[in-house]
């Protein structure tokens, strides 16, 4: 998992649905990590100590991952390193709550892909 916030631009976390899909993850058996550019630790500890991993980079939180979720389009994560990123990671599976990425490039690359919202 890479972000937090519901937005953007913001450290809003309230009503953010990177919260409630960590809470679902959780509720699973998952463990998570997460990682958000903006979002200080002040703002999110109350809710990491019992739900997850605070990440201090991007980088860092896909390391042996089984996936990677991208609930918000931060600029950061617009044209990442893909081979990078299929390296640290455990499994190559993008779920892309924004659908920011190319299929293709990315399944070219032997990511599993999907694009929250899109047909297979």
């Amino acid at each position: 998992m890479c972000d937090l916030s519901f937005k953007p631009k913001t450290d809003d976390i309230r009503r953010s649905p990177s919260i409630e899909l960590i809470k679902n993850l959780v509720r699973e058996g998952a463990q998570v990590t997460a990682y958000d550019p903006v979002v200080n630790q002040s703002v999110d500890s109350e809710i990491s100590s019992s739900l997850f991993t605070r990440a201090a980079t991007a980088m860092e939180a896909i390391v042996e991952a089984d996936a990677l979720v991208l609930v918000t389009e931060w600029n950061e994560f617009k044209e990442p390193n893909f081979l990078q990123i299929k390296e640290k990671m455990r499994q190559p599976i993008v779920f892309d709550g924004r659908n920011i990425y190319n299929p293709k490039k990315l399944r070219d690359l032997g990511f599993e892909y999907c694009g929250i919202g899109q047909r297979p």
